[in-house]
């Protein structure tokens, strides 16, 4: 996530306020002991502290739970620890989580998150080729560092609050670029409107398949075109 949508969950669970401690050299250096006087105490003044139970905190990764509780006694605040959120027979954690993206396995990602792994992003131009062939597409510049291997994705796209299922590329297109250059570009069902410049929100739902070289445009054409039915099938077992 990045730090926008970050405060977003957080305002969305319910979260009056938030406060970002910037992470620099000269804090990475600090003792537990002088991380929390510093941090807890003196700049926000905390009441309770809740950590999971993995916690760990100051340089090196010095402190754990137990020290922060002794702390805690010392200077008038209370320490509580969140037991880990289990998925069938194992830990839900942002390891796991980032591993099964990086993997392309977005339906377990998004079964360990509750909601669909996204990103967000800003609607570019592109060469405007998948309007020639039928499938005009939505090319996003995001910000999120995390981004599912290259391959073709059934999604949905989130505009104005409005959910719209959609199939989105993440690659090379290898087929109609030789630059190299990874691009993100989202197909949306029955949607046809100027989008350039606005925020958009793409989830991905399921993985369809890889990413690979058609020998021409009328093939690419077909696979784009059953690839839409396929996610079509799916999003009909669905509800968006």
């Amino acid at each position: 996530m990045t730090i926008t949508q970050k405060l977003e969950a957080f305002a969305d669970a319910g979260l009056q306020g938030a406060a970002i401690v910037r992470f620099t050299p000269e804090l990475s250096r600090w003792d537990p002991e002088t991380f929390v006087r510093t941090v807890l105490v003196d700049w926000l003044r905390v009441a309770e502290v809740w950590v999971g139970a993995n916690f760990l905190f100051g340089h090196d990764r010095a402190g754990n739970f137990t020290l922060l509780r002794t702390l805690g006694s010392r200077f008038g605040f209370k320490a509580e620890k969140i037991d880990p959120v289990r998925y069938k027979d194992f830990v839900v954690s942002s390891t796991r989580i980032r591993r099964l993206v990086a993997e392309g396995r977005v339906d377990e990602a998004g079964a360990l998150l509750g909601h669909q792994y996204y990103i967000d992003g800003t609607v570019v131009h592109g060469d405007h080729r998948g309007r020639t062939i039928g499938f005009p597409t939505a090319n996003l510049c995001s910000e999120n560092e995390t981004l599912p291997p290259h391959g073709v994705y059934a999604t949905t796209v989130t505009i104005d609050e409005v959910v719209r299922p959609s199939i989105t590329n993440i690659g090379v297109r290898p087929t109609v670029d030789q630059s190299g250059r990874t691009v993100i570009e989202t197909h949306m069902f029955e949607f046809d409107r100027d989008l350039y410049g606005s925020t958009i929100r793409v989830g991905f739902v399921q993985r369809l398949r890889d990413e690979r070289a058609f020998e021409s445009l009328a093939a690419l054409q077909a696979q784009i075109a059953a690839d839409c039915e396929r996610a079509r099938v799916l999003f009909g077992r669905l509800s968006l």
